[in-house]
């Protein structure tokens, strides 16, 4: 049939180019219009016409492809044997129907209220798990780390970024070999010693500047707080701060924030779902531009810091990774300038987005909390009477203080599907067979609100951290860095930039809601980390200052 078809429209193109020739000719030294070109074209799309047994023949084979194309999306569609269980699921489009792809989080709760804490979906044709509740994360994340720890390779975020970095890297020795050297550079460049808390007063004070100049008045915080957590890891990865307004930080800020909403949006999903439609010129082509944006800027300091670096004498991050590659020279090391540049990004994104949603949480709580507010107060005089700055072993003193940026985490809630998760093999789980290469989807929201894990699960309440003896005590459910071998490895610079931020903004300053502010609105914006709706505080200083 295409054959014959085929066949009649060569031999018509074959003669109209033959007619359209000997008329050029004819004309002797004029050259052909474009219009007499075209006119072949238009004469054979009318002449060609398909007699009623041809015209059947192809309406059969045309139905019979479409039936062969619907049986192979059903097949596709259908879970493996023993798969986790979950709703019915639509040929091509899978379970896109069942979700609000604008904000899904309350869909795969009421999913998992139907299904179990183990439940599958179909995100167009491709099968992905969700595990929700402490017992079962716990379960996969950490006593089956290795069947669960790799990472899908295929999203929007990985060509985004190029497969390349320590946050989206699958489970490998390529990653392992970087991570561990992150967390070594990490650990011997001051976390959690004087030096890093060095570094967090000194971005304390830029925060103190930009809060005495609001005295008697509202702010909104959000950029302040941005700006603040970016210039920390900064100097951290780069061994520079910038001004809260200076143009390289605004755009770097203003491109992971628009990468971060676009990669848990709906074109993110259907870039996800349809492979198809990735070389069509959509909004998440947004995101490439960004991020190649922010790669050329960290290519820039990279090299400026070859230039400038003393080998031996590091200043920071980069020239420690600078000088690990000297050190190794050519002998197969993982360890590459290219993958430094990656890293750098991750690292700063990582170390960005997370505190400061957190800190903006914190004051947002703690504006509508004054009681709240207050009692930190008290127990921050009492414990800092005397002292010039607040350090960080001083938390062991401050039990309420700790329990209520505990608190101010869990319901935060920044990254409530942590990053992606991928089977490395054929695993099983609570009775469950998941094949290799399955995505897998942990719920922290699930665990962060379980009910008998908490006090108040759905409230804000310090009480959730205090002990029967008026202690800090932290349930082995709180894991807003995730859990496992694929834990934030960000969690301790984190944990010291929270406390020291807050304890001494809050032993300077009270912060007030605005009376003409309305009622606060909790409900957060989604995307790749939960981030509060804008807000404004009223800052006074308080009467002790």
């Amino acid at each position: 049939m295409r054959n014959c078809l085929h066949s009649i429209f060569l031999f018509k193109l074959y003669n109209s180019g033959l007619r359209s020739r000997s008329k050029c000719t004819a004309r002797r030294g004029r050259a052909c219009s474009t219009a007499s070109l075209r006119q072949p074209v238009r004469q054979l799309v009318s002449s060609v016409k398909f007699s009623p047994a041809q015209f059947t023949m192809f309406t059969v084979f045309l139905l019979l492809w479409l039936c062969i194309w619907l049986v192979t999306c059903l097949l596709k569609s259908r879970r493996p044997k023993n798969f986790p269980p979950g709703p019915p699921v639509l040929p091509v489009l899978g379970n896109l129907l069942s979700l609000n792809l604008e904000n899904p989080l309350k869909d795969y709760e009421r999913l998992r209220k139907s299904y179990g804490n183990i439940y599958s979906l179909f995100l167009g044709p491709k099968p992905v798990v969700f595990i929700n509740g402490f017992h079962v994360i716990k379960e996969a994340l950490v006593t089956k780390a290795g069947d669960f720890s790799g990472r899908p390779q295929d999203l929007f975020v990985n060509d985004v970024t190029q497969r390349k970095g320590l946050i989206l890297a699958d489970y490998n020795p390529n990653w392992k070999e970087h991570r561990r050297f992150a967390l070594m550079t990490l650990r011997n460049f001051g976390l959690g010693k004087n030096t890093m808390e060095e570094r967090i007063h000194g971005e304390i004070k830029h925060i103190i500047k930009t809060l005495d100049k609001s005295i008697g008045k509202t702010l909104s915080p959000q950029v302040m707080f941005h700006n603040a957590a970016s210039n920390i890891i900064c100097q951290v990865l780069f061994g520079t701060r910038y001004e809260y307004d200076d143009k390289l930080i605004k755009v770097i800020v203003r491109c992971f924030t628009e990468n971060s909403k676009i990669a848990n949006g709906p074109w993110s999903m259907l870039y996800d779902c349809y492979p198809i439609v990735r070389k069509l010129p959509l909004p998440f082509n947004k995101g490439f531009k960004n991020f190649e944006i922010c790669q050329n800027l960290a290519q820039n300091i990279v090299d400026e810091h070859m230039k400038t670096r003393v080998p031996g004498e590091p200043r920071d991050f980069v020239d420690c990774y600078l000088d690990e590659l000297d050190k190794r020279g050519s002998d197969g090391s993982l360890l590459s300038e290219n993958r430094l540049v990656f890293n750098a990004l991750d690292l700063h994104f990582a170390g960005t987005d997370t505190t400061s949603n957190t800190l903006l949480t914190g004051f947002l709580y703690l504006t509508t909390y004054p009681h709240i507010q207050e009692r930190c107060q008290r127990e921050i005089d009492q414990v800092l009477k005397g002292k010039d700055l607040v350090s960080f072993d001083d938390r062991h003193n401050m039990p309420y203080m700790q329990a209520v940026i505990h608190e101010v985490q869990r319901v935060a809630n920044t990254v409530p599907l942590s990053v992606f998760h991928c089977t490395t093999k054929d695993t099983e789980l609570m009775g469950y067979s998941i094949p290799k290469g399955t995505m897998i989807i942990p719920n922290l929201t699930s665990v962060l609100n379980e009910e008998g894990q908490w006090k108040f699960p759905h409230e804000f309440n310090p009480e959730n951290f205090i002990g029967d003896q008026g202690d800090f005590v932290k349930p082995e459910a709180f894991m807003p860095f995730s859990t496992g071998p694929r834990m934030c490895l960000g969690e301790g610079l984190a944990r010291m930039e929270l406390f020291l931020i807050m304890v001494t903004l809050l032993r300077k300053f009270k912060f007030i809601w605005p009376e003409d502010a309305g009622d606060p609105d909790y409900t957060p914006l989604y995307g790749v980390t939960l981030t509060p709706k804008p807000y404004r505080m009223k800052i006074q200083l308080r009467e002790t200052q």
